[in-house]
């Protein structure tokens, strides 16, 4: 199971959950042993099947650090606070975290675009 912890502990992932926007994105820091990275690796896809099959997931990828390191990054694109609430929220998918090796720490939160002007766009 792994551990949850918030990137920013004023506002932690429960908090996110409740406010309503649309799209979001969803960033995802997560450390662990180098020798629990298949482990993750498997549970990890096994999780994002289960995402892609729910109503308002639009899109995932998982990126590894470079060199050495066993950090990862996922982020998956969802329509509303609300899907990804009732996704996160399902009994499938929480029970499906007790496959995770127990060194990986996880650090979800929930983002918007943010348009700036000749650069991005919202």
């Amino acid at each position: 199971m792994p551990v949850l912890r918030p990137l920013d502990p004023a506002f932690p992932i429960d908090r996110q959950l409740a406010v309503d926007a649309t799209p979001v994105v969803l960033v995802n820091l997560v450390t662990l042993d180098k020798a629990d990275e298949p482990r993750f690796l498997e549970a990890w896809q096994n999780d994002a099947a289960f995402m892609k099959r729910q109503p308002g997931f639009i899109s995932t990828q998982l990126h590894r650090a470079i060199g050495d390191s066993s950090t990862y990054v996922n982020y998956s694109v969802w329509e509303s606070t609300a899907q990804y609430r009732t996704a996160f929220t399902h009994p499938e998918f929480k029970a499906g975290l007790a496959a995770y090796p127990s060194s990986v720490v996880a650090t979800p939160h929930l983002f918007q675009k943010v348009a700036v002007p000749g650069i991005c766009v919202a």
